[in-house]
């Protein structure tokens, strides 16, 4: 019974540091002028991702290499299909006023780039390079957004500063201490959470007899994906879609350009022939999925939710297939 209440205990920890991290995201984007767009493109998304690099890295470290890119393609099938999902179907998810197509079309880059360095069948140094390289220019492009954002404000004197003050749980007199006890407690109890619950649920799978390959695209993938799931779901109860949406995609651009990238510094990463005839296309439809609700501002509802699950649980079907 021990893996199944750690395994609890793993969730429990998941969703209070989920919690703590959009209070802390969006309170520190209100008081230093920063759209929670960026913020969560940046703080919110690496912390969501430490738990998939703490993982591919250990992977290659023993010789699992396979588990650590079943880790990465995944969990990012997972973000979009059933983090956004699930959080859809508790709450609409009102995107209309969400403004994140460059973060998007960023991702769908990254994803294009990724897809054709594994056709050359290693994810070596070479390939982590292009990778990390990637990543510094959507990093810098990120800050110069935040930079220009906190120039213009101050010109406009309000703006996103009120439409930030009327979310739930914002709170524009919050001290610093406040701020960044929310920011830590999140970030350090994400990939704790993450890790008690896939060390432990990966202890019931093979005790069940599933293999590794499975494991990783699948129970590691959802259980790496959960601090993603956390996040997103307070931060649709909270009405903050751009949050959310903004979380998943800096979260999605984090697991293939970082974890990747630097997971190719210990050691390379052979491609198996099934993810480039089936995972790896699955992942880009996924993300091909979101340009109604990026582009057309369609807000994602129940039935886009229930759509989307439905969708990541025939995935599933068929990898255990």
């Amino acid at each position: 019974m021990m893996p199944w209440i750690l395994s609890g205990l793993g969730l429990v920890i998941l969703l209070l540091a989920g919690d703590a991290l959009v209070k802390g995201a969006v309170n520190l984007s209100l008081r230093v002028g920063i759209p929670a767009l960026i913020v969560s493109l940046t703080i919110v998304a690496f912390g969501t991702s430490a738990p998939e690099l703490l993982i591919s890295v250990n992977a290659v470290l023993v010789d699992k290499p396979g588990l650590a890119l079943g880790n990465v393609v995944g969990s990012n099938t997972a973000n979009i299909l059933l983090v956004i999902g699930i959080p859809a179907m508790i709450s609409v998810l009102h995107t209309s006023g969400c403004r994140c197509s460059k973060s998007y079309i960023q991702m769908l880059l990254a994803t294009v780039v990724f897809i054709a360095l594994a056709f050359r069948g290693t994810f070596d140094i070479l390939a982590g390079a292009v990778l990390l390289g990637a990543l510094a220019l959507m990093l810098a492009d990120a800050f110069r957004d935040a930079r220009n954002h906190r120039r213009d404000a101050a010109i406009k004197a309000l703006s996103d500063a009120d439409g930030l003050e009327d979310v739930e749980g914002a709170d524009p007199d919050m001290p610093w201490w406040q701020i960044v006890t929310f920011l830590v407690l999140g970030l350090v109890g994400l990939p704790l959470g993450a890790d008690i619950l896939v060390d432990n649920a990966s202890i019931i799978a093979e005790r069940n007899g599933i293999s590794e390959a499975v494991i990783g695209l699948t129970l590691v993938a959802v259980g790496t994906s959960l601090p993603e799931l956390a996040t997103t779901v307070m931060a649709a109860l909270r009405k903050q879609a751009d949050v959310a949406l903004g979380n998943v995609i800096g979260s999605n651009m984090f697991n293939l350009l970082a974890i990747i990238g630097m997971t190719t510094l210990v050691g390379d990463i052979p491609v198996d022939q099934e993810f480039l005839e089936f995972d790896l296309w699955v992942m880009l439809a996924a993300s091909l999925a979101l340009i109604p609700f990026v582009f057309f501002r369609l807000d994602i509802g129940r039935l886009w939710g229930i759509a989307l699950t439905l969708a990541y649980g025939a995935y599933v079907t068929i990898v255990l297939i």
